[in-house]
């Protein structure tokens, strides 16, 4: 389960660092306000998403180990989920850091 979250941050991180000349100053990061410099947010803001990747992972493997050691289904459960937020916040960042360079 841990290999996902490697995956993603090793795929993150290299992305990262072959587009990182070609960031611009700002990177559009809030697309859920309205168009124009509301979305608009420092570069270094784009590194927040791996961050969350990691502590939502941690976080529900805490749950999952504390509250739910015995019910296997809860635990596939967690583990798909995971898999889920690995992956859809992976492409989440390299959509964006692909469109803005």
């Amino acid at each position: 389960m841990t290999y996902f979250l490697i995956g993603s941050d090793l795929l993150m991180a290299a992305v990262f660092l072959l587009r990182f000349s070609y960031l611009p100053p700002q990177v559009p990061l809030f697309y859920s306000m309205p168009w124009g410099e509301q979305q608009l947010a420092d570069s270094w803001t784009i590194l927040l998403l791996p961050l969350f990747l990691n502590l939502l992972f941690l976080f529900n493997n805490f749950i999952c180990r504390r509250y739910f050691l015995g019910n296997s289904l809860v635990q596939k459960i967690f583990n798909v989920l995971n898999i889920l937020l690995s992956v859809s916040l992976t492409l989440i960042f390299v959509r964006i850091i692909l469109l803005i360079t």
